[in-house]
């Protein structure tokens, strides 16, 4: 098992293709962006995936901003196989995040998940994640 930070000069055809696969799984209904124009601006996004025998299997990526009050990331798409849920590879993913946010001297990590997530929650929290109290709003143009 690897798991590390790919950058787009890393892509090749294979990684793309299976990145639209397992997002599939993790929402069928969202439009995925090709990962090659999401790493266009590699300092703004960081993508960690984890590989094994050269299949991916697991990944996740986290948005980097500047804002008034602070520094931030935001953790955005983190699936892993369905076939490989259970074996802590999404903590192993969540965990590489956690310290390339640590290394860029982020002052908050963000994400949001579904209530419906347990599993995830469950692991969010393990790894020190609280619930805001505030609302989140969405407007698609």
């Amino acid at each position: 098992m690897n798991i590390d930070v790919f950058s787009k000069s890393q892509l090749n055809h294979e990684i793309q293709e299976q990145s639209v696969l397992l997002f599939q799984q993790l929402n069928s209904e969202i439009h995925q962006r090709p990962l090659n124009e999401v790493l266009d601006q590699d300092e703004n996004i960081i993508f960690v995936a984890c590989l094994i025998e050269g299949k991916l299997v697991g990944m996740a990526t986290m948005a980097l901003y500047k804002v008034i009050s602070g520094y931030k990331g935001m953790i955005e798409d983190v699936v892993v196989d369905r076939d490989q849920r259970g074996s802590g590879i999404g903590r192993k993913l969540m965990e590489r995040l956690l310290k390339e946010g640590k290394n860029r001297n982020l002052n908050e990590i963000l994400l949001f998940s579904g209530h419906h997530r347990k599993a995830a929650i469950s692991l969010y929290k393990s790894l020190g994640f609280q619930l805001k109290s505030s609302g989140l709003y969405a407007l698609k143009p």
